[in-house]
């Protein structure tokens, strides 16, 4: 399965790795995970540096969709991305703006950078 999560609810935070090619079920199977562990309100680390995603603009708004919905009935966590490729960025950046959840969020080149900023962050 190309994305891969940890959930550490010691650390209330979730670590998430996206890994090739990443799919709208893929996305939607991890999101109903955190949704179940009782993680929304986590801080997130989600590591793009390798993913690679075809998701069309009707998946886009499906997923975007889905996150109001969750906002709307949960709080949710910091949220940070490391992103190296110009096109993810795009992506992720579309993605954001499309779930408009009321959270920090920030769009980042490294690990450490991702680290860095959360531990910024009350949650």
């Amino acid at each position: 399965m190309p994305i891969k999560w940890t959930i550490s609810h010691p650390d209330r935070m979730v670590t998430v790795r996206a890994d090739g090619e990443t799919t709208l079920p893929e996305a939607e199977e991890y999101l109903d995970a955190v949704v179940v562990a009782d993680a929304m309100p986590y801080a997130k680390l989600v590591d793009c540096t390798t993913m690679v995603t075809h998701v069309s603009d009707d998946e886009m708004m499906r997923l975007g969709a889905r996150m109001r919905a969750y906002a709307s009935v949960m709080k949710g966590g910091p949220l940070v991305f490391v992103v190296t490729s110009p096109e993810l960025h795009d992506y992720v950046r579309r993605y954001i703006n499309l779930a408009s959840a009321d959270r920090p969020v920030k769009i980042v080149k490294t690990i450490d950078q991702a680290r860095d900023w959360l531990k910024t962050q009350t949650y």
